[in-house]
């Protein structure tokens, strides 16, 4: 069966199926800092990496660039931009606020086959905790946002809650040495046990406030530490 669109309705066209696949391997090595803020990425390289021409891949940084990922420099080439938590504090404010509505905006109500993948998601935790690894945690938290994603029935907050996601996710990766990185876990766990435990009674609102919550903790955690909002 072929993957749909945003829509859910109609399959996606050979060349848009692999224009998302590109960008979704280019967006996630950079929150993973695989492509730490700095580095160049060469169209050519990357066309070769993917066997595709340079014109999927230029409107792949293209779209990365309006998302704040990437900045072009005239005459110089495409970047990864750097982040910093305070210059994206706007950001987190509106990420709390929006958290509130995924329970009250069109909500979709989780099946069994949903809830089964949160719970793989806390037993990935469980093993997390075992031999913390900063790099399998944010894949791990960056999955888990899909499953809150997934819930979203309104389109618009669900576009525009991934696109702020994923703006700042790095900056949780780039704290790791200031942090005490065994109780983030804990303290990550514990919110996916809230919200699957939330899930499995129907009380889809609130998860959006357990959702805000956690992002208001995370947030106040790193601004804590010096070197935390910066290289």
């Amino acid at each position: 069966m072929s993957p749909l669109d945003d829509n859910s309705e109609r399959p996606l066209s050979m060349s848009r199926e692999r224009f998302e696949r590109i960008y979704k391997v280019i967006r996630d090595r950079i929150c993973l800092l695989e492509y730490h803020p700095g580095d160049r990425l060469g169209e050519e390289e990357l066309a070769r990496e993917f066997e595709v021409s340079r014109t999927p891949i230029r409107r792949v940084l293209s779209r990365l660039e309006s998302e704040g990922l990437l900045e072009s420099r005239h005459g110089v080439g495409t970047f990864v931009t750097d982040v910093d938590i305070d210059a994206l504090s706007q950001v987190f404010q509106l990420r709390m606020e929006l958290a509130e509505l995924i329970g009250k905006l069109d909500p979709i109500p989780r099946s069994e086959a949903d809830l089964a993948r949160v719970r793989a998601i806390l037993d990935r935790c469980d093993e997390l905790l075992k031999a913390p690894d900063a790099k399998v945690y944010a894949q791990i938290n960056m999955d888990f946002f899909q499953e809150l994603g997934a819930m979203m029935g309104s389109a618009p907050l669900r576009e525009i809650s991934e696109r702020l996601y994923y703006l700042t996710t790095r900056i949780w990766l780039k704290s790791v040495p200031h942090l005490n990185f065994k109780d983030e876990i804990i303290v990550f766990r514990r919110e996916v046990a809230d919200i699957l435990a939330a899930m499995e009674v129907g009380d889809l609102e609130a998860v959006g406030h357990i959702r805000r919550s956690h992002i208001s903790m995370s947030v106040k955690r790193m601004k804590r530490y010096p070197g935390g909002n910066s290289n």
